[in-house]
């Protein structure tokens, strides 16, 4: 069975490939094995607490929620962005592993196909 990496680089909101991604995402792990990383603004759509209603646009963020039920294992996301944006893993809405260079290497290297939102 293949294997799939979403990569998330967009801001939440003003793009629309945010949502779209984790709506793939989503899909995706119903088929396959999927894991996600979240680097440089990408990172901004896990933050907990944001409002949309001055956006007048949903707020997906909650939906990152529901990754551990649809079988997506592993969540990480780049440590030198989340240390660049003065960012810790306690400001998102799900739990995040934290990955050095290296290990964003890695975690590439072992799947089939990676793509980017």
């Amino acid at each position: 069975m293949s294997s799939i990496l979403y990569v998330f680089s967009q801001p939440p909101h003003g793009s629309i490939n945010a949502q779209e991604g984790l709506d793939a995402l989503l899909m995706g792990s119903a088929f396959t094995t999927c894991s996600v990383l979240f680097v440089g603004q990408g990172l901004m759509q896990l933050i907990e607490g944001q409002s949309t209603d001055e956006l007048g646009t949903k707020n997906f963020s909650l939906g990152f929620g529901a990754l551990k039920d649809y079988g997506v294992n592993r969540i990480a996301c780049s440590k030198p962005d989340l240390v660049a944006s003065g960012l810790n893993s306690d400001d998102f809405v799900i739990d995040v592993e934290p990955l050095d260079a290296a290990g964003m290497q890695l975690l590439i290297r072992d799947h089939d196909k990676v793509l980017n939102f």
